[in-house]
């Protein structure tokens, strides 16, 4: 139905962990699982993390993200236990080169970090998010349906990437 009815998917946490394990993202259709797939595990730390973090958006490649810039930085909250992003270098080298690196995690200075202060979970080149190579599946661990207007009012940042505003304007 995705392709038939010109669809959108998103997943979100366990949601992206379904999109990758049935190869949605990155390959934008169901393929078998290899020992070179792409996947997400246990975060490096081997527990779970709940924390604010700050993503940068990395492509505008994508339905989804015709309300964001590339370079926009958001607060968004986390909240799991194997959200830690892996690939073989091979497949990471090609979807950077694709532009289906989403969102990466980043410092307070908008530098993508290995530093679990900031990429709780240890993720490859601090990927948050990746998307399908036609932009029409998206899948990110951080929870953007959790913020509204009155959530974490005492952080600071841009808080609403307004990815489902996007989602329905596609339709319209």
């Amino acid at each position: 139905m995705l392709y038939k009815r010109d669809g959108l998917m998103i997943g979100i946490c366990n949601g992206f962990q379904a999109l990758i394990k049935l190869g949605l993202v990155p390959f934008g259709h169901i393929v078998p699982l290899t020992a070179d797939s792409p996947t997400l595990t246990y975060n490096e730390i081997g527990r779970h993390q709940s924390q604010i973090v700050y993503t940068r958006i990395c492509t505008n490649r994508s339905p989804w993200l015709t309300n964001c810039k590339v370079g926009d930085i958001h607060a968004i909250p986390i909240s799991h236990g194997e959200g830690r992003f892996v690939a073989n270098g091979e497949i990471m080298r090609k979807l950077i080169s694709n532009g289906q690196v989403l969102t990466q995690y980043v410092d307070l200075k908008g530098e993508p970090t290995m530093d679990t202060m900031f990429n709780p979970n240890g993720s490859m080149c601090a990927v948050e998010g990746i998307i399908s190579p036609d932009g029409r599946v998206l899948g990110k661990m951080g929870h953007t349906e959790r913020l509204t207007e009155n959530v974490a009012k005492n952080v600071d940042g841009n808080k609403e990437q307004l990815l489902f505003k996007s989602g329905v304007q596609y339709f319209s």
